[in-house]
């Protein structure tokens, strides 16, 4: 259950990667991804996260032209990043944004209030108390239901706190990268739901003779179905967002879902993983 009232699958659909190269413009292949969406609700996903910032604008507006009514879907949305032109992202925190990237969204997702809506970045150059403040208010006016955060530490969580209960955490987090360890224990013990963005791994775990290939090849299932799995088991508390921008891809991601990893298996994988990442610092 997200924020104690929204019962969502565990495996979800993260809509960045349906837009244009550096996340950037009209996707390659517009019926495509129209096709991905329509596929969703199929697959029984019933959870896609995405951004005013993906396109920018274009992931909300593809979304609405596939799904709307949504239904049963819950379509989480976030604001906070602006965008100059292809792999460019800087935040903008400054609270009179904040509420215009929640009117947008609002009016592009076709919606009278946002289910989930995630500050994609503090931002350091304002005050985070007017930050947390500003959402504070859309949600007490009926604009917000739930809050998130997104690359946030547990300091900041609590923080955040104190104006709203925070449902859901969406740091960096897979196989190798474990910077957020700590984070993803303090959700699981408050019962936040922690969404992994750039949740495969790749490097050594994924070359031939590697742990993703021995376990994958064993279980009969791919590489990156074997790294979602191991998320999936990791935590309880685990949302999963996978994207792409290809039915095919889609389905091969929420077969993930039907992956069964054994203790040892699991075990194996967290060590190698654990291993990289120690590598890496």
């Amino acid at each position: 259950m997200l924020g104690g009232d929204i019962k969502i699958n565990r495996m979800g659909f993260g809509a960045m990667r349906i837009t244009g190269k550096g996340i950037w413009g009209e996707p390659e292949d517009h019926d495509e991804a129209i096709r991905v969406l329509k596929r969703l609700p199929e697959l029984e996903v019933n959870f896609i996260d995405t951004a005013d910032a993906y396109g920018p604008d274009v992931s909300e507006d593809l979304i609405r032209e596939a799904l709307y009514p949504y239904g049963e879907i819950i379509v989480a949305t976030k604001g906070g990043q602006t965008r100059q032109g292809p792999d460019q992202w800087v935040p903008l925190g400054r609270p009179d944004y904040l509420r215009q990237c929640v009117q947008m969204s609002l009016r592009r997702l076709g919606v009278k209030r946002i289910d989930l809506w995630q500050l994609h970045r503090i931002d350091p150059k304002f005050d985070r108390d007017a930050q947390f403040g500003v959402i504070r208010d859309m949600q007490r006016e009926g604009l917000i239901r739930h809050v998130g955060l997104s690359e946030v530490n547990v300091e900041e969580i609590e923080a955040a706190e104190k104006y709203f209960k925070v449902v859901s955490v969406q740091n960096m987090y897979n196989l190798a990268q474990r910077q957020s360890e700590d984070v993803l224990d303090y959700c699981e013990k408050n019962n936040i739901a922690f969404i992994p963005w750039s949740p495969l791994a790749d490097g050594d775990l994924s070359k031939e003779g590697g742990i993703l290939d021995t376990v994958s090849k064993k279980l009969g299932a791919t590489q990156s179905q074997v790294a979602l799995a191991w998320i999936l088991k990791r935590s309880p508390v685990m949302l999963l967002i996978p994207g792409t921008g290809k039915v095919n891809h889609l389905e091969e991601n929420v077969g993930a879902a039907g992956v069964e990893l054994s203790d040892e298996d699991f075990k194996a994988l967290d060590k190698a993983g654990n291993d990289e990442w120690n590598k890496s610092k």
